[in-house]
């Protein structure tokens, strides 16, 4: 695919050597790309991810991936709370919530599966490691929303998509938190996690409260992590 070099000032090292293993969608919630490059190339913002998809399909590269690039702000996955050193981060253009959101195209989506690929072969990239915003931020984000299409992305291999498991699903939230923190999520607000879990894998019905579907979801999720993960979380 041709990228764009839109170099952008906001970065730095990524700590402690870290290399990246984690692949984190947002969307840029401005009202144009335009506007969203603009932010993102100001050092005043102190914001900036690694690349940003336009509608159409064309491509911006901010960050060189090797590079830190400052894009989750406050957030936790796996107990990663410094998610810009482990993280690629890929903003989409999308006026988001506040200015009219809206589906994704598919030139956008095309695009995203072929960056992601691309990502995957120079970084080994696992497809439980692909998250959006919400899931590592699920506090203060919702991107990149409802309407993002992850069940397409996850049988293309990026992201898990899980059946309902109601086997020995979570019956207190208690037990959802478990399972939501073995997945990786950050169990702090609860509420918000289950609202970020739904928005992404139930969006039908985003209440952040634990019924029977989002019970049997969280337990089908489960299953499908690698096992190294679980014993990790363990």
């Amino acid at each position: 695919m041709t990228i764009i070099d839109s170099t952008s000032p906001n970065f730095g090292p990524r700590r402690d050597g870290r290399r990246p293993d984690l692949l984190v969608l947002h969307y840029t919630g401005m009202k144009s790309a335009a506007e969203a490059l603009e932010r993102m190339r100001d050092p005043a913002s102190e914001v900036s991810a690694h690349y940003m998809i336009d509608e159409d399909g064309s491509c911006h590269r901010l960050v060189d991936e090797a590079m830190r690039a400052w894009h989750a702000g406050a957030a936790c996955w796996a107990g990663e709370r410094d998610v810009n050193s482990a993280a690629i981060g890929i903003e989409l253009v999308n006026p988001g919530h506040e200015h009219g959101y809206r589906g994704f195209p598919d030139a956008q989506i095309a695009a995203l599966l072929s960056l992601c690929a691309e990502i995957r072969t120079r970084h080994g990239i696992g497809p439980h490691r692909v998250v959006g915003h919400s899931d590592v931020a699920p506090a203060r984000k919702q991107d990149p929303g409802e309407l993002f299409p992850w069940k397409y992305m996850a049988r293309q291999g990026f992201g898990l998509w899980p059946k309902p498991n109601p086997t020995g699903a979570p019956a207190t939230p208690m037990e959802a938190a478990f399972l939501l923190a073995e997945i990786g999520y950050d169990i702090t607000d609860l509420p918000a996690t289950l609202a970020a879990f739904q928005r992404r894998y139930r969006p039908s019905q985003i209440d952040g409260l634990l019924d029977k579907d989002t019970a049997a979801l969280i337990n089908g999720l489960a299953g499908l992590l690698p096992r190294q993960n679980v014993l990790e979380a363990e």
